[in-house]
């Protein structure tokens, strides 16, 4: 992939991994079901002494934890309780504490283009759990959420597992979470014996072990023209992909079209052409949080910032009526 492909004129957006499957083996076994306002999936070879219904119920245990934990949306969800507490340390369950502490820590090697306290924003502009009607808020309305912004707002204590509320904090997982619980559900297949899987949570995947053929897992990124083409497909071996983009969730048509992703450092919608970006590494709530933090970066920095890592992750942006990608190094090598 040393020349990126170009791609035919644009259409609507969709920019998602297409999973391709092989024949599954002896004992198939395609589990589905809901979560997190979208849907979860999952091909699965499944050993002597291992039921569909063990693991379905190991995978919607593990998802529903992690709704339970960290969805904004839940009235009684423990980030909930933290968003709508005092003053003073609040103690977290294991999973929020870790997901957290990977976004501070994110936050900081971005500097600030990734943000996990970015909530009052998003409910700003109408893409939280309570969504409106959309119109784009005031200048005063945003200043006044950035107000209860900024990551070093969060202070963690290790030892005692809880973190600091200074006061109108509201923490926003939404672009962590997701990859973390295609993790759980990993982990949960793991726990059963299960080791060759493909699992997917609205669109983010990781896979374990191989095809019954022998193969790797391969999954297709698709040109977002809805043409039901794609850019390439990518062999999947033990690893996840994740892909941030504006094609899913926007408000507004035309020059007055907002992606979902807010950039915490202005306070505005993310404009920058990019159309997506696809990460791949070993596990799922780092490609999920990265991809978005990329987005956000934009097609310069955002690569700088890949290439610096040796991150594999590939940038489809807009340019005027076609799409063009950029990739790098490590992602070349994988589609290779």
């Amino acid at each position: 992939m040393a020349n990126p492909p170009s791609y035919a004129p644009r259409g609507a957006t969709v920019a998602a991994p297409r999973v391709a499957y092989g024949a599954m083996p002896a004992r198939p076994a395609a589990l589905a079901g809901a979560t997190m306002g979208t849907t979860w999936s999952a091909r699965v070879a499944l050993p002597a002494g291992r039921t569909e219904a063990a693991a379905r119920q190991a995978i919607q245990a593990a998802l529903d934890e992690v709704v339970a934990q960290m969805s904004t949306w839940e009235a009684d969800s423990d980030i909930t309780r933290y968003n709508q507490a005092g003053p003073g340390w609040q103690a977290l369950p294991a999973g929020f504490f870790h997901v957290l502490d990977h976004a501070l820590a994110l936050a900081e090697d971005t500097g600030g283009a990734y943000d996990p306290t970015v909530g009052p924003l998003v409910n700003a502009w109408g893409f939280g759990p309570h969504q409106r009607a959309f119109e784009p808020p005031s200048p005063a309305a945003i200043d006044a959420a950035r107000q209860r912004c900024g990551w070093r707002r969060v202070r963690l204590d290790a030892g005692r597992q809880a973190a600091l509320q200074e006061g109108g904090t509201y923490l926003d997982l939404s672009s962590i979470a997701k990859g973390y619980g295609v993790d759980r559900a990993a982990m949960a297949l793991d726990a059963l014996g299960i080791t060759q899987y493909l699992v997917e949570v609205g669109g983010e995947l990781r896979a374990r072990g191989k095809r019954p053929d022998g193969q790797s897992w391969r999954v297709a990124v698709e040109v977002p023209d809805a043409s039901d083409g794609h850019a390439l497909a990518l062999p999947l071996d033990e690893c996840s992909i994740a892909t941030s983009g504006d094609y899913r969730r926007h408000a507004g048509t035309g020059d007055e079209r907002y992606a979902h992703t807010i950039d915490p450092r202005s306070g505005q919608p993310v404009r920058n052409h990019l159309a997506s970006v696809t990460v791949l590494h070993p596990g799922c709530m780092q490609a999920d949080a990265l991809a978005t933090a990329l987005t956000v970066l934009g097609e310069e920095d955002g690569l700088a910032y890949a290439r610096r890592h040796d991150l594999a992750a590939l940038f489809i942006l807009r340019k005027a009526q076609a799409y063009r990608v950029a990739a790098t190094p490590a992602f070349q090598a994988l589609a290779r």
